[in-house]
């Protein structure tokens, strides 16, 4: 059985103010595509489908555009919840679309229950499960110290009733021990003191197990254990990164085919860097087209004036425009000099505050965040 694993789709999503619509719905395109060319038996959508839980309507119609020409195909389709999803919004309707085979997860209850296809090798056992959360699934297992999202998840599949004679393929969102993060992610999100990261031994049931959560396509683990990475870039700290969609291919028990689809946008993300004078002679610059997302480091020692302005009349998607110079230089060594020494959380904080608002933080203030953080740290199991 052949599967298409993609995932972190964040339809509505926007980059330096630019929305990522058009982008998305061109990479969307290419993606039936593959699934065409690949003539591929289902297709795994692990998580963060839009950007926010509550997506702008223009991203649900996309969505629902891609929902839609997969079903016109007969392509069964599993989809679950991201951190960025609302499990509830995403699976309304879930039970009527089961009908026609898309299959949207919905929030935990207690139990799992796969969905079976058929092969020429037999029985293949598809679960699904949302982005999960220790405080989530702690009321299912009150005979259970549920602390930490490594215990979250071996409570959840250790209840699972899976055949082990047959082939399991899990569908997850979660942030596993080693994975590297690709840049664009929301590292408040998948890194405080390592508390939401699940080791891959937990895995151990599954044939193949396609995670979202992560950006850079990888394995985590194992070669059966893949994050499909983002079909697009959003951070020019992806620059070098190849972004592609994963075919894993199951055989007979205990045999499976993995690798990339390449994926290839209708706009790059590119850095040029230069004087002001260069960048405006566009003939030193041709690897790059007009349309392409630029982060442009100007390397004047003088600020040039409007030049945002000035340089997008050339190049009309500049998202960043930064200065390599002495004076920069000098300020970010200042910077790592600041940040070489420890800080806590609260320290942190309280320099961040007072650079945003040019003022201590008041002392009712300061004890309101110190409460706050205790009671996230207690919640999320962080000593």
């Amino acid at each position: 059985m052949r599967f298409l694993h993609t995932a972190d789709l964040h339809i509505g999503k926007r980059v330096s103010e630019f929305s990522m619509l058009e982008d998305q719905s061109y990479i969307l395109r290419r993606i039936l595509e593959i699934a065409d060319r690949e003539k591929v038996d289902a297709v795994l959508i692990a998580g963060d489908v839009y950007d926010k839980q509550i997506p702008p309507a223009e991203a649900v119609r996309l969505f629902d555009w891609f929902l839609t020409r997969l079903n016109g195909r007969n392509l069964p389709v599993f989809v679950i919840s991201g951190n960025h999803d609302s499990v509830e919004r995403l699976s309304f309707g879930a039970q009527i679309m089961e009908e026609s085979g898309v299959y949207l997860t919905q929030s935990y209850e207690g139990d799992s229950m796969p969905v079976r296809l058929e092969d020429s090798f037999g029985p293949v056992n598809i679960w699904m499960l949302p982005f999960l959360k220790p405080a989530a699934v702690r009321r299912f297992f009150p005979d259970r110290e549920i602390l930490t999202y490594q215990d979250a998840l071996e409570a959840v599949i250790g209840r699972m009733e899976l055949n082990r004679e047959e082939r399991n393929v899990l569908i997850a969102h979660q942030f596993v021990t080693g994975a590297v993060a690709a840049g664009s992610e929301d590292l408040a999100e998948v890194s405080v003191g390592g508390v939401e990261h699940v080791s891959a031994s937990v895995f151990e049931p599954f044939d193949y197990v396609a995670l979202g959560h992560i950006h850079r396509a990888q394995s985590a683990g194992a070669e059966r254990i893949r994050y499909s990475g983002t079909p697009l870039k959003y951070s020019f700290a992806e620059i070098g990164h190849r972004k592609s969609v994963t075919i894993a291919e199951l055989k007979e028990k205990g045999t499976l085919e993995v690798r990339l689809e390449p994926l290839t946008p209708l706009r790059e993300m590119r850095e040029i860097r230069g004087r002001y004078e260069e960048l405006v002679l566009r003939e030193n610059y041709q690897g790059t087209a007009l349309e392409d997302y630029l982060h442009v480091v100007l390397t004047d020692e003088d600020d040039i004036p409007d030049v945002i302005g000035r340089l997008r009349s050339i190049y009309p998607n500049i998202m960043k425009i930064d200065y390599d110079n002495a004076r920069t230089r000098a300020s970010q060594e200042l910077i790592r000099e600041e940040t070489t020494v420890e800080q806590s959380p609260m320290e942190l904080l309280a320099r961040f505050f007072f650079r945003q608002n040019q003022q201590e933080m008041s002392l009712e203030q300061t004890e309101y965040a110190r409460t706050l953080m205790e009671k996230v740290q207690k919640e999320e199991g962080v000593e």
